[in-house]
């Protein structure tokens, strides 16, 4: 228990050699510090999922998921170790609102990769709803890149139109020949029943349309079969083209393709609205938790002795730079000192030097 209790104060960055003096504060730092651990962890698992589905690969996702964990770790300890307990209370929320601000924002940045783990399901049935509107419009869009394959279709259904109205035609005759022979009085029959002369007028109608008929559909089935094979081919050409654009649309499942069927989802459902603006105030108040917990406590011991620690070495700073001052200036005196009567005896002897030269000169002159 020691051991985790140390590993949590370690967490809040609280200084051991004062804390241990002061055991009535101990809970206090091992409930910071095992938020600043939890949240930490839980940056971990958020970047991790992220990276995942960026990578799509494990090891490059657990890597990097627990290094942006330990960043998210110490940047939470910073924060809370560099605060301060002051005795005004509107000097330590003017302090705190920077580092508020910050823990929001590493807030927001942790819960939405566990939103959308989360929200998988949903967010999957949605991608695949948007990857199958995907596949209809490449599909229509390939379309309209073959246009030959509407083409070649068009003459196919001209051939097979006339081969209707050829088999028609022929229908025509054949019930004109049958009301002939059995005697039914049209337009087009003499109403007498047997083979007379009408009725094989209308057998040989009837079998120059039926031969015209065999004619034409082989003529017009080998020009259909020449066109369905051109259409296959075309048809080939577009799966091929359709299977290039395949991969892209079936890897529609990166982060922000999943952040943008979770921004749908919201916008359609207040439910899950709700839910997700729930989950991220949560992890805004976990974030936030330990700069509450240090605004809202009262000055404690350690905050006492960590305040008289500082000041002692603030003393001491002074103390130091009073010696080191008051050293500097009686150097700084003593070289003046030493310097200006060395200049003024030297200058002396420049003077007494050229007074004894005039005088030799007068003397000489004279």
């Amino acid at each position: 228990m020691s051991r985790i209790t140390q590993f949590f104060w370690f967490c809040s960055g609280a200084n051991f050699a004062i804390l241990k003096r002061t055991p009535t504060e101990s809970n206090k730092y091992v409930g910071i510090g095992a938020t600043v651990f939890f949240t930490g962890v839980l940056a971990a698992l958020a970047a991790g999922y992220a990276l995942f589905t960026v990578f799509q690969s494990l090891l490059p996702a657990i890597f990097f998921g627990l290094l942006w964990g330990m960043m998210i770790f110490n940047l939470d300890r910073f924060i809370v170790s560099s605060m301060r307990k002051k005795e005004n209370a509107w000097v330590e929320w003017k302090l705190a609102i920077p580092r508020l601000v910050l823990a929001v924002l590493l807030a927001l940045v942790i819960s939405k990769p566990l939103e959308l783990k989360m929200f998988e399901r949903e967010i999957n049935r949605k991608l695949d709803e948007k990857k199958t509107e995907f596949i209809a419009q490449s599909k229509a869009n390939l379309a309209k890149g073959f246009p030959e394959i509407q083409e070649l279709e068009a003459k196919i259904d001209t051939l097979k139109s006339e081969i209707g109205q050829a088999e028609a035609f022929r229908d025509q005759l054949q019930k004109e020949y049958d009301a002939e022979r059995f005697g039914e009085k049209t337009s087009g029959t003499s109403g007498i029943v047997g083979l007379g002369t009408n009725a094989k007028k209308k057998e040989q109608q009837l079998d120059a349309a039926q031969l015209a008929l065999e004619g034409l559909r082989s003529r017009n089935q080998i020009r259909i079969d020449t066109l369905e094979a051109q259409i296959r081919e075309f048809m080939a050409l577009r799966q091929a083209e359709f299977e290039k654009q395949q991969p892209g649309i079936e890897g529609f499942d990166g982060l922000a393709a999943r952040m943008d069927a979770l921004a749908v989802l919201t916008s359609e459902s207040s439910a899950m609205a709700l839910a997700n603006v729930f989950i991220m105030l949560l992890f805004i108040a976990i974030e936030t938790a330990p700069i509450f917990v240090k605004l809202i406590s009262s000055r404690g011991p350690y905050d006492e002795l960590l305040e008289l620690h500082e000041d002692k070495v603030k003393l001491f700073k002074g103390e130091k730079w009073t010696i080191a001052k008051g050293e500097s200036e009686a150097r700084v005196g003593y070289f003046q000192d030493t310097h200006f009567y060395a200049t003024d005896l030297k200058k002396e002897r420049t003077n007494r030097k050229n007074r004894a030269e005039t005088d030799r000169e007068l003397t000489n002159w004279d």
